[in-house]
């Protein structure tokens, strides 16, 4: 039977292409900001692009940051997207101006230190043993990103031996950054995935997959 996906329409993200994207895994896709149907879906995808204030305030109006709190205090599995990534995290820092994010994960979205910002392109991931998301892909598989902004330190320790920690993937463009996470039922890419071909494709219904 095929799963119910929720991709969440604040007012940021390549949207149209992130449904067709998950839609190709078989999955049953709606774009919506309605409170229920994003809290009943069997997955929900959290795009983002642009400015982190930007979407957080965008995020807020359609009380988004509830939707997520909630699916995930009910282990429900959320998929984050660029900024959709960089919102879960408890601050960003744009130009100077602090904005608080969604704060499941502590940590600062922060300027690239980077020859050449943004980083838009083509790059490679280093994914940890064990990763569910990048299963079946090569260590050489390359994702698309378009971004100036990243989290450079992962700050999240798990000390409890019946947690099992999170999965934290990093790429490198000047200096090491978060490129995934995957937190129980909380995962996120740094990364288009719905711009990242046949690499994409396969890593959403990998996500799909579990739920």
């Amino acid at each position: 039977m095929a799963k119910n996906v929720v991709v969440l329409d604040y007012g940021s993200g390549n949207l149209r292409s992130a449904q067709r994207a998950v839609e190709r895994t078989g999955a049953n896709v709606t774009v919506t900001s309605d409170f229920q149907a994003a809290l009943d879906a069997d997955g929900l995808l959290v795009p983002g692009v642009g400015a982190f204030e930007a979407c957080m305030r965008g995020l807020k109006a359609v009380r988004g940051e509830q939707i997520i709190g909630r699916r995930l205090a009910g282990g429900r599995p959320v998929l984050g997207i660029c900024v959709g990534m960089q919102i879960l995290f408890e601050r960003g820092v744009e130009h100077g101006v602090e904005t608080a994010g969604c704060d499941e994960w502590p940590g600062t979205v922060e300027p690239l230190e980077a020859p050449v910002v943004p980083h838009m392109g083509w790059n490679t991931v280093d994914a940890p043993e064990g990763s569910r998301l990048f299963a079946g892909l090569d260590a050489d598989t390359r994702f698309y990103f378009v971004h100036s902004y990243g989290v450079r330190h992962w700050e999240l320790e798990v000390h409890s031996e019946r947690l099992n920690p999170p999965l934290v993937t990093w790429a490198t463009h000047g200096h090491r950054f978060v490129a995934a996470v995957e937190n129980g039922p909380l995962w996120a890419t740094q990364f288009h995935p719905e711009k990242s071909g046949d690499a994409g494709a396969a890593l959403l219904t990998n996500w799909v997959t579990t739920l």
